[in-house]
């Protein structure tokens, strides 16, 4: 179906499986800006869980990237916060905003190009913000941080 059709056409004509174009994702070669790969260190040395890094560049203009991360409690989502917010800062990157820390349940780090998002584990799976941004690109994170690895838990010798 040519990108000319208007939106009702494309719906009584849906779009066949070979048309679709998939939505790569990015690599792991693709290099992390070192203040991102500072808030992942940061929220892994707090054991935050389930990193994640989307790359909005393609489908948002207010930001680049979202690091999302997840936390068991409320103290330990303070916690990463907390690690993220310092670590960066005295790289010299202070956070433009910070959002919902008395809260603990989602708290958002601004940093403009990026912002970093650490939830409450249940409060994660309610906003769901890796499929509301579906259409974005997520990154392979290095093995340090959770990201895919060619290696197997079996040992075959």
């Amino acid at each position: 179906m040519n990108d000319n059709s208007t939106a009702k056409e494309r719906s009584l004509n849906p779009t066949t499986h070979s048309e679709l174009k998939p939505i790569a994702k990015a690599g792991v070669s693709e290099e992390l800006d070192e203040r991102i790969l500072g808030a992942l260190q940061a929220a892994s040395d707090k054991k935050a869980l389930d990193l994640v890094v989307l790359d909005l560049r393609e489908v948002a203009t207010f930001t680049d990237h979202f690091v999302i991360v997840s936390g068991n409690n409320e103290r330990q989502v303070q916690a990463i916060s907390d690690e993220v917010f310092e670590k960066l800062k005295k790289s010299g990157t202070a956070a433009a905003r910070v959002e919902g820390y008395k809260s603990a349940e989602w708290i958002l780090l601004d940093y403009g190009d990026f912002i970093v998002h650490v939830f409450l584990d249940k409060a994660r799976k309610f906003y769901d913000l890796e499929r509301l941004w579906r259409e974005s690109k997520r990154i392979v994170l290095p093995t340090e941080f959770g990201g895919e690895s060619n290696s197997s838990l079996r040992d075959d010798s």
